[in-house]
Parts: C-alpha cells; sequence; structure tokens
C-alpha cells in the first residue's frame, strides 16, 4: 500500500484547503483512512478519520464543525475539506491507512498500518 497526500498550502485564518490522500494497493474499503498532523515542536495529533464504507467518521473536538471527512471507494481517494482555518491548524497533514475488519474509527495513531508523506499546511492568523 502507498499513500500520497496532495493539497497542502497556504491560507488566510478563516479560509479553506482541501487535502487529498490517494491510496495505491488493494481492497481500500478494507482500511479505515485517517488523518493526522504534527505542528513544529509538537506531537503527532489524530484529526479524522472515516471507516470502509465512508459511513462512520471520527473528529477531534477542535476541528469539529469545520473539517469533513470524505472518501470515494471507486477513486482509492479519501478527502479532508478544511474550512474556517485557524492559525493553531498550521501543521504537516498525514493522511494513514488502517487494516481492519472491524471498521472502527481509531485515533491512535499506533494502529495504523500505512502512512503517506505529508503535506503541510500554513494558516496565517
Amino acid at each position: 500500500v502507498q499513500l500520497q497526500a496532495s493539497g497542502g498550502g497556504f491560507a488566510q485564518a478563516g479560509g479553506s484547503l482541501r487535502l487529498s490522500c490517494a491510496f495505491c494497493g488493494v481492497t481500500f474499503s478494507d482500511y479505515v483512512m485517517g488523518w493526522f498532523r504534527q505542528a513544529p515542536g509538537k506531537e503527532r495529533e489524530f484529526v479524522a478519520a472515516i471507516g470502509g464504507s465512508g459511513a462512520s467518521t471520527r473528529y477531534r473536538d477542535s476541528v469539529k464543525g469545520r473539517f469533513t471527512i470524505s472518501r470515494d471507494n471507486g477513486k482509492n481517494t479519501v478527502i479532508l475539506n478544511m474550512n474556517s482555518l485557524e492559525p493553531e491548524d498550521t501543521a504537516i497533514y498525514y493522511c494513514a491507512a488502517d487494516y481492519t475488519v472491524t471498521g472502527y474509527c481509531s485515533v491512535d495513531g499506533r494502529r495504523y498500518d500505512y502512512w503517506g508523506h505529508g503535506t503541510l499546511v500554513t494558516v496565517s492568523g
């Protein structure tokens, strides 16, 4: 499995960005897909996750109502739409894949089996 994240960039506070992660492998729908981020000097943190069918999602509290995770199983892609961006959202964002038969959306990065290279999001105040 290979993951390729894209879509990072620069935004003003209150603006929007859309991150995309392309999944290269077999049976994309067997994987929970997650987004994590790591800000300078801070530990990696969970942002959002989506179950294999797309029916279940999970978000960290600080992004609820602002970020939306979705997936297209026909295109093997997961999307993170980020609105009302805040300077605190500045980080390198990583997509990750968790092979799971339960479809449980974990917030623990250690559960995720595959990681893509990050994409930088910078939000100015």
